[in-house]
């Protein structure tokens, strides 16, 4: 089964409420896999951080609702324990979505019931109002139970007990005040695990929170995975909760009912990825992204292996920026990479003073390159190596922070400027303005992952812009449907990103779980410049 976190609004302790049922099963030696609704990078982060295990993001804006439910079900199978945290409040979606993908939408399409946590601070009988609410505001939503965060003293404990009690719901947690649990935020959430020199000890602190302030014989059999053997009959995704079947591949996840294209490249030079793409459909139960790692890659690899040498080519080697400044990567797309046969090579462009060897592509996530501004700037070596590599043709993929890190320089919130690799001729400045939300993007240049007109969703958080917009830009962004009383400014194409023949390089972020043709597009551009290589 599974469980979801939920809350009656953002901030109310979701995070915290989480991470303290993952650290107390962790501590158990329970096999947990948690999951994240939505685009968010960072909480994912903690999600590792506790379990060792991969948080997957359940987002059908930025894929599908058949690719969320086949996503979950393949990762849960993993585990013995399933734990999906919620976005903002239970019932908040997208903008102008009706709730499409809220935490409410996930938890009917998963079939999960909800724990919901309560910030019951400043209340005592008006929370039996609150839950009634939220109890009743949608029959078709199972809430399991609640959590009582910031629970100020035994009375007023007694208080909210008293007034739950006519409600008949359990109450399955009770968290006091917690001063000395601290995780710090900046400008764009959570400070990012891999920066927090004490977090073993707030993991431990969160243990023992989730050990003793958590009623475990109601929780535990709700958080219990149906774990089971892969079978020849088990589908991926069961009875009527999916459009998707077992013998069909993820390649094959359909976003809005319309067809993925089938390839982006069809010349001599691409001929191998593209006939190991085809492979990897006719061979789905091996190659679908979400299935155990070594069936995962393992025949898209050999098949890989066997037609890269008809080319007397390497399997393309791909440079991952992985550090402090760039962190914000989907699990899914590095999986569909290693799938389709890629290489994934981890480097810092904070510390690394040149580029891996052997490289036929670049990878820039985003993350937060505007804080490590004067690190990055001072590798000179490291900068003027992705300059001469980006220069001399290699596909690079750049989202958001990796954007900024192309461009001239980045001004920082002081007002200071660094230089940075400077293929794109703008500044990143940092303002107190937030650019946030789901885009849809259509392509107006093709690009090393999409063709011009191609329409895809993705999602913009970022506290920057730029002095100068491309003259060619990549994409015209667009409201997404049903956009609640657009304005004629907002209802209008806004020109983004930037576009060399190698170059993609955009503030939307993008998640390629539903779309397996832009990492097979990108991979094709990097085997076909390899052997060009090879060939002068």
């Amino acid at each position: 089964m599974g469980l979801i976190v939920a809350g009656e609004r953002s901030g109310v302790g979701k995070t915290t409420v989480t991470l303290a049922l993952l650290a107390y099963l962790k501590r158990q030696d329970r096999q947990v896999q948690s999951f994240k609704v939505g685009p968010d990078y960072i909480d994912p982060m903690f999600h590792r951080y506790v379990t060792g295990r991969v948080c997957r993001n359940l987002d059908p804006m930025l894929t599908s609702e058949a690719y969320v439910q086949q996503c979950f079900d393949r990762h849960a199978q993993t585990a013995t324990h399933a734990l999906v945290e919620g976005v903002m409040g239970l019932f908040d979606g997208a903008s102008g979505q009706a709730g499409f993908a809220s935490t409410a939408h996930i938890a009917r399409l998963l079939d999960l019931p909800i724990l919901l946590v309560l910030n019951c601070s400043g209340m005592s009988d008006s929370i039996a109002a609150l839950v009634h609410g939220y109890r009743s505001f949608d029959p078709r939503l199972k809430v399991a139970g609640v959590v009582l965060n910031r629970v100020s003293s035994d009375r007023h404990l007694s208080l909210l007990k008293s007034a739950i009690e006519p409600l008949n719901i359990p109450i399955l947690g009770v968290l006091r005040r917690q001063d000395a649990i601290t995780i710090p935020d900046r400008h764009l959430g959570l400070v990012p695990t891999a920066e927090l020199a004490n977090l073993n000890a707030v993991v431990d602190q969160l243990a023992h929170l989730g050990e003793t302030c958590f009623d475990w014989a109601q929780l535990m059999p709700l958080l219990e995975s149906q774990r089971s053997a892969v079978s020849g009959e088990q589908s991926a995704v069961s009875g009527q909760r999916s459009a998707v079947s077992g013998q069909q591949s993820a390649v094959s996840v359909v976003q809005s009912g319309s067809k993925l294209q089938q390839s982006a490249i069809n010349d001599q030079n691409s001929k191998l990825t593209s006939v190991a793409a085809q492979s990897a459909t006719q061979n789905s139960k091996l190659f679908l992204p979400f299935g155990k790692p070594k069936l995962r890659s393992r025949y898209a690899f050999l098949e890989c292996r066997r037609l890269y040498k008809t080319l007397s080519t390497p399997a393309p080697r791909i440079a991952i920026a992985q550090d402090s400044a760039f962190s914000f990567y989907y699990a899914d797309n590095l999986d569909l990479l290693e799938a389709l046969g890629a290489e994934l090579v981890v480097w810092s462009p904070m510390s690394d003073r040149a580029l891996p060897d052997g490289i036929q592509g670049l990878y820039f996530g985003g993350g937060f390159p505007e804080v490590f501004a004067e690190q990055l700037a001072a590798n000179d070596s490291a900068r003027m190596a992705v300059r001469s590599a980006i220069c001399s043709g290699i596909p690079t993929y750049a989202e958001c922070g990796g954007l900024m890190y192309l461009c001239e320089q980045i001004t920082n919130f002081e007002g200071q400027s660094f230089p940075m690799v400077g293929v794109l001729p703008t500044t990143a400045i940092m303002g107190k303005g937030l650019m946030l939300g789901y885009r849809r993007a259509i392509a107006l240049q093709d690009s090393p992952i999409l063709q011009k007109g191609a329409e895809i969703y993705g999602h913009e958080f970022h506290r920057s812009h730029l002095t100068q917009e491309s003259p060619f830009p990549l994409f015209s962004l667009h409201p997404t449907p049903h956009t609640p009383h657009p304005t004629p400014h907002s209802s209008l194409p806004t020109p983004e990103g930037w576009h060399l023949p190698n170059l993609h390089a955009s503030y939307v972020h993008l998640h390629w779980g539903t779309q397996p043709d832009i990492p097979d597009r990108f991979l094709k551009q990097c085997v076909a410049h390899a052997y060009a290589l090879t060939r002068t």
